[in-house]
């Protein structure tokens, strides 16, 4: 697949997540999709009850033709998200492995 390709599919998997929200919860969450550096994030920022939030629960980037999933705080799992829509696992670095733990998996290394 092509790197353009990548950027469609990684913008339409935090769009989708962006839309999602809690009613109840004065929780903004916020899309960045920087397809000029390719960096994508998934944002949460606000207030639960008195406590602040603000956090990054996805975080993704494009790197040498290749997704490099740099954080991953979902349930589903953005790698499981990525293969099914016909991105190849050795296009996919889980890079919040280390990188001796990476050799171990089934994604790409680097």
């Amino acid at each position: 697949m092509a790197v353009e390709q990548y950027r469609q599919i990684i913008q339409q998997l935090i769009l989708e997540r962006a839309q999602r929200r809690l009613p109840q919860e004065e929780i903004e969450t916020q899309a960045i999709l920087d397809t000029e550096r390719d960096h994508y994030l998934l944002l949460h920022t606000g207030w639960r009850d008195n406590r602040r939030t603000h956090g990054c629960s996805l975080h993704l980037d494009i790197k040498d033709g290749k997704i490099w999933i740099q954080h991953d705080g979902t349930e589903v799992g953005i790698a499981t998200q990525l293969l099914e829509l016909g991105v190849p696992s050795s296009d996919i670095v889980l890079a919040f492995h280390s990188p001796f733990m990476r050799q171990f998996t089934e994604f790409a290394t680097h």
